[in-house]
């Protein structure tokens, strides 16, 4: 029987070949292209995958591309696989994925030519959005996509007069809407406000938008693995920290994104940076500034999978744009402690400026920029709170954070 296979595509070159020793566990050899064009250690599509001539497991990068939970079921319904079939699930919705890479199972270079849009009707938005619990991502037989999470969402193109369309035949999507969690409402009213907050301390760029459709409150994202160049979508490559550091979102028991189950933490993501940014400094300080939003903000669930990477440089990496701004501890049921710990606390009314500062510095990062980097921050978000925020809860909740920091500073109080 003949080795079945796929293949990664960067552009037009062929960089990897997949191959299944087990339908869920894959492993990924760089071509020959690809060792002529880059030099051996290169972290091309991956920090835990860099160039080499051997084979690499590659089975912790590719399951991350693939959503979780009753996600990925629909999608593995809808296709007639297994949940845990990765290697079927990335030849079937391998062609828009997050990053840079589409994976497909030819070796023949994807055409754009074969691409598509079908415009969406305000009807058939409508019921694309009321039918997301049933099929995920808005996936049709036509789709060749996946993005990961567990917030329903659908991906999109925006077409001209403010319109959407859907992707078809991988076709890249520029857009991400979220539908607000029917358990947890206003969620996506919260997440929106703090989007536009790290925006304007410049830790985002998604320009995010509300709306309602058929009744449901939805969040419009731009992606930022997604640019515009000369009326053509190209790719920019990412990948999320579990995949960077070459972690199985699905070990134990699918809690392995969260630091106290051997996931990501501050310090190993700071690492990455360390051995990979073009601006160590740079990247260290807006790694603090991100940390210290996020706890700001009160966002528990800032885990291995919610925080990445930008490869936008081949060879070097660099914080990705905060994506994931929902302040969970909003909602009593949700997690209340830090997902990744800061100077070991992960309850965040025991975090003070002092631990954000000295964890920062356990990174390389000096300790005085540390403590400059997390104090201007707080300051900033203060200053912007009253004309951003207007849940009443989480201005209240972001001011008490930032006055408690501030106050070890001498800095006055904000109200």
């Amino acid at each position: 029987m003949p080795k079945r296979s796929l293949h990664c595509w960067w552009g037009d070159a062929r960089v990897a070949e997949i191959t299944a020793r087990r339908p869920w566990e894959l492993h990924a050899r760089y071509t020959d292209e690809a060792l002529d064009r880059w030099a051996t250690n290169t972290p091309l599509f991956s920090c835990s995958l860099p160039v080499q001539r051997r084979a690499q497991n590659a089975t912790p990068f590719l399951r991350g591309l693939l959503p979780e939970g009753s996600h990925l079921q629909a999608l593995a319904h809808l296709a007639g696989l297994a949940t845990n079939d990765l290697y079927g699930l990335l030849a079937r919705y391998g062609r828009d994925v997050a990053g840079a890479l589409v994976i497909t199972t030819s070796d023949d270079p994807p055409e754009p030519g074969g691409w598509s849009v079908e415009p969406y009707t305000d009807e058939s938005l409508a019921a694309e959005i009321m039918g997301l619990d049933n099929d995920a991502l808005g996936v049709h037989a036509d789709s060749e996509l996946s993005i990961a999470g567990l917030q329903n969402k659908i991906l999109l193109v925006e077409l001209d007069g403010g319109k959407w369309g859907r992707p078809v035949r991988g076709r890249p999507s520029t857009h991400i809407l979220k539908v607000d969690d029917a358990g947890h409402p206003g969620l996506i009213g919260v997440e929106a406000q703090c989007l536009r907050l790290a925006e304007q301390v410049g830790l985002s760029r998604l320009a995010p938008r509300t709306t309602i459709i058929a009744g449901y409150p939805c969040l419009i994202v731009c992606r930022y693995d997604r640019e515009l160049v000369g009326g053509s979508v190209q790719r920019i490559h990412q990948e999320d920290a579990c995949q960077a550091l070459g972690i199985d979102p699905q070990g134990a028991r699918g809690r392995a994104k969260y630091e106290s189950s051997g996931g990501p933490s501050y310090r190993r993501i700071a690492s990455l940076l360390v051995a990979h940014a073009r601006d160590e400094e740079a990247e260290l300080t807006a790694l603090t500034r991100a940390m210290t939003f996020t706890f700001l903000i009160g966002n528990a669930d800032a885990h291995g999978k919610n925080l990445s990477l930008l490869h936008d440089e081949i060879g070097h990496i660099s914080l990705a744009p905060l994506y994931d701004t929902v302040p969970t501890v909003l909602w009593p049921n949700l997690r209340a402690t830090s997902a990744m710990s800061v100077n070991s606390i992960v309850a965040f009314d025991r975090i003070t400026l002092d631990d954000l500062a000295i964890e920062a510095s356990s990174w390389g990062l000096d300790y005085e920029r540390a403590l400059t980097a997390a104090g201007e921050l707080a300051a900033e978000v203060g200053d912007l709170v009253p004309a951003i925020i207007d849940h009443h809860e989480l201005a209240t909740r972001v001011l008490g954070q930032v006055n408690r920091l501030l106050r070890d500073r001498g800095v006055p109080v904000r109200s």
